[in-house]
């Protein structure tokens, strides 16, 4: 696998970059997405929903902490990838609905990119970060739309490039989920426009399809919030010598007024 060193962005979706030269094989699940940390260590997800073409899953953010958007391409061309953070379209900064006329990265055959921030330049971004709403870069524009939800939109080329027949296939992932009530919108994650970073890319032409052939949504949480709606187990291991609170069965003393 093939990781890019700078990232290729397509200018409104409307250009086309390569020749033509062999019909494509096209499979399922063209992308791997996942969210990762500055040491490369992928933060928990867990896969709630996979038809196939739209891919549903939680993940466990970490407060304070920055992300990138880790993608890979199994497949053997060329595609465009409209991604969204919050409801937001991270080169544009603008409301997104993951349409093909959107700002757009390319990734080539079977590599690799890591899209790290708000794009702000050909060179710079700034970075991803776990925050409060109210700390959040969509919220400074006043959108919460689309709060808590990394989303990422594969659209295939309108013509096909060089095709090749054999590379690995991802083995399909589900997952049960016990569903209940969420946090509010006070308590819940954003992500915030953090540090500037160098980061260049350069524009590729690049014409896709009408209709993503494939969308990935990933609701991040706080844990407390994945606890309470069971995505995870997060049972609590009692001392059998020493419970945590000591029920007589007689009146409580006022907090800060012993007994004795």
């Amino acid at each position: 696998m093939k990781k890019l060193s700078g990232a290729l962005l397509a200018t409104a979706g409307f250009l086309f970059a390569f020749a033509v030269e062999a019909r494509p094989v096209w499979q399922d699940d063209k992308i791997d997405v996942e969210i990762v940390s500055d040491y490369g260590h992928e933060f928990p997800k867990y896969e709630i929903d996979d038809d196939g073409k739209t891919h549903r899953a939680y993940l466990e953010a970490r407060k304070g902490k920055n992300y990138a958007i880790r993608v890979t391409n199994n497949s053997d061309e060329r595609i465009g990838l409209v991604i969204t953070v919050d409801g937001r379209n991270i080169i544009s900064g603008k409301k997104s609905n993951l349409k093909p006329h959107e700002r757009m990265y390319v990734l080539g055959p079977y590599q690799q990119a890591e899209y790290e921030g708000w794009r702000t330049s050909k060179k710079r971004v700034n970075r991803f970060y776990f925050t409060s709403i109210d700390d959040s870069y969509a919220d400074a524009w006043g959108d919460r739309t689309a709060m808590g939800v990394i989303a990422v939109a594969v659209f295939k080329g309108k013509k096909p490039d060089i095709a090749y027949d054999n590379y690995p296939r991802r083995q399909e992932k589900r997952r049960a989920l016990r569903r209940s009530g969420a946090d509010t919108l006070e308590t819940a994650p954003g992500t915030g426009f953090g540090e500037s970073e160098y980061s260049p890319v350069r524009t590729v032409h690049f014409k896709p399809r009408s209709k993503a052939s494939e969308k990935h949504f990933i609701k991040y949480e706080w844990r407390r919030t994945l606890c309470s709606k069971g995505v995870i187990d997060c049972q609590i291991t009692h001392n059998r010598f020493w419970p945590d609170e000591w029920d007589s069965g007689f009146a409580p003393f006022p907090p800060g007024r012993g007994g004795f």
